[in-house]
């Protein structure tokens, strides 16, 4: 399985990015060693998550969220289309 993700960041802003593999991902973030964007802006906490079938999938979807406007993915991440794993609670996020 593979996720396309979106996390908070300590500054408030939105960091996108897809993983197949969503606990070590956010882990990394967490520890620094995860997209120098969010480095400087730890720590982050999981917001949105998508599944999907393959790889090329997850990376389309995270290019067409990362185009998006804030307004526009602050939506998704209220929205209920938000896909958590059964295996990650929302309150247990990092």
């Amino acid at each position: 399985m593979n996720f396309t993700y979106m996390v908070r960041c300590a500054d408030g802003t939105l960091y996108t990015g897809w993983t197949n593999d969503l606990d070590r991902r956010c882990k990394a973030h967490n520890a620094g060693r995860g997209a120098r964007y969010t480095r400087t802006r730890l720590p982050v906490t999981i917001v949105y998550v998508e599944r999907h079938e393959t790889k090329q999938a997850a990376m389309r979807r995270e290019y067409a969220l990362k185009q998006l406007t804030h307004a526009q993915k602050e939506a998704l991440v209220a929205s209920a289309e938000n896909e958590w794993p059964q295996h990650i609670q929302k309150d247990d996020a990092p």
